[in-house]
């Protein structure tokens, strides 16, 4: 029986930028940090409150997992902000949202009341949309 999600991928255009983006911009921890034979990177990151899902900075490449046409598709979507990177939640989103402002995350939308409590859309240095959600 399957009792929980432990990593969920994140398609980046380059590992090094985007854990950069992650740690220092929106706090991050890093959980793994591996290379292996065939230059593959197993890069994990994760809220400083919360360990149990770790979001993997993936970069897509030729090799085991692409074929060179479907990692240049990936990276085309990728650019194009084709992706989401999940709903990152907080306890006061215009007071997060003005902090990440201040170290330079981009924002599409500015925090917004909803059904669903205040959310602010943010992107992340690939092109990855991601909602910051109080709820």
């Amino acid at each position: 029986m399957i009792t929980s999600i432990a990593h969920a991928t994140i398609y980046v255009l380059n590992q090094e930028e985007a854990l950069d983006f992650y740690k220092n911009k929106l706090g991050f921890e890093v959980g793994d940090d591996m290379k292996v034979e065939g230059g593959f990177r197993w890069l994990t990151v994760y809220p400083k409150s919360n360990s149990q899902l770790q979001l993997v900075l993936a970069e897509p490449k030729e090799g085991p997992m692409f074929s060179k046409d479907a990692a240049d598709k990936i990276r085309s979507l990728v650019k194009e902000g084709a992706f989401g990177a999940g709903v990152f939640e907080t306890e006061n989103c215009q007071q997060t949202y003005d902090a990440l402002v201040a170290k330079g995350v981009e924002f599409m939308q500015p925090p917004t009341e909803q059904l669903y409590g205040i959310e602010a859309m943010g992107v992340d240095n690939s092109g990855n949309w991601f909602s910051l959600v109080q709820r």
